[in-house]
């Protein structure tokens, strides 16, 4: 749930992430619940897990956290190393890129919407 970023958000994972796609985007129109514009119900599919995006009209006390993450698999070094860096950009890294032993290279960070990432490439 973004406030007022659902749409941006969905557009950037989709430029940015391996395996992801908008499926679809409905907004709200004049007169809805909603600001017109704004996201009512956004599909995205990250590989093969759906995602429901939305825009909420009312302003909460919270946001994401960490305490969840999107998960992605990449494929290469330099594929790893874009999305890390795209993803990062005016995010947060919780844990850079590395070898941690558990694979290859991995990487935790929080997006610039606050969306938690972890990108791995075994």
């Amino acid at each position: 749930m973004f406030e007022g970023r659902a749409e941006e958000a969905m557009r950037y994972y989709a430029e940015h992430v391996p395996g992801c796609e908008i499926v679809e985007i409905v907004h709200y129109g004049a007169g809805e619940q909603g600001a017109e514009g704004s996201v009512l119900r956004g599909d995205l599919r990250v590989a093969n897990l759906a995602v429901t995006c939305m825009d909420s009209s009312i302003h909460h006390a919270f946001t994401f956290t960490p305490s969840i993450s999107l998960f992605v698999t990449c494929d290469s070094l330099e594929e790893i190393s874009r999305v890390a860096r795209a993803l990062g950009d005016g995010g947060q890294v919780l844990m850079g890129l590395a070898d941690y032993g558990f694979s290859k290279q991995f990487t935790w960070l929080n997006d610039r919407f606050g969306v938690s990432w972890q990108l791995n490439l075994p």
